[in-house]
């Protein structure tokens, strides 16, 4: 069964970038320790939904070496865009929940991936449809930026399932996603 995934690091006060959509904070820490997780990770996914500000990141800083070969990827967005050449990209636009059964049947069975930014994984959210959330938490405060997830009100609830530290001090947290918040008070 396809899971919908919003695997995303950020800073240890709840941002993925700074305003300016800035990730040189993050780029400090490098991709090696990280590697061999993201390497289980990306064997899962069949499919990425990413928004237009994210895609524009990835097409200036990967364009030249586009990291997700024939996969589908989906750029949420109002604007006309312009594709990358030999990427497999559809950009669309609407409700994220009129989208899912296209996005799910494009996976092929596998995970889908959502990249970012907070309000696209946002909206996977509210629309209940968001399944895991993989954060790996890095040991920087931002102090102002881009959110995580940018929700308005408690949503379904998270069950933590598994972590993993690094020697970095990063920590990746997984989560379900959905169901009853367990009361843990004793009362």
């Amino acid at each position: 069964m396809t899971s919908r995934i919003y695997y995303v690091a950020g800073s240890i006060d709840g941002f993925i970038a700074t305003p300016d959509d800035d990730l040189d904070w993050l780029l400090r820490f490098g991709f090696e320790e990280f590697q061999e997780h993201y390497d289980v990770f990306f064997a899962r996914i069949g499919a990425l939904v990413m928004g237009s500000a994210t895609y524009e990141f990835m097409q200036r800083t990967d364009a030249d070496s586009w990291a997700y070969g024939d996969l589908p990827v989906w750029v949420l967005t109002t604007r006309a865009l312009e594709p990358i050449a030999g990427a497999n990209v559809s950009f669309v636009s609407g409700d994220v929940s009129a989208l899912l059964g296209r996005i799910d049947a494009s996976a092929k069975g596998k995970d889908v991936w959502i990249v970012g930014g907070g309000p696209v994984a946002a909206q996977f959210a509210a629309a209940n449809a968001l399944d895991e959330l993989w954060l790996t938490l890095m040991p920087v405060v931002l102090g102002t930026g881009k959110p995580l997830l940018p929700l308005r009100g408690i949503d379904q609830g998270y069950r933590l399932v598994d972590s993993t530290s690094f020697p970095s001090g990063a920590v990746e947290l997984r989560y379900t996603i959905g169901g009853a918040i367990a009361d843990t008070s004793g009362t």
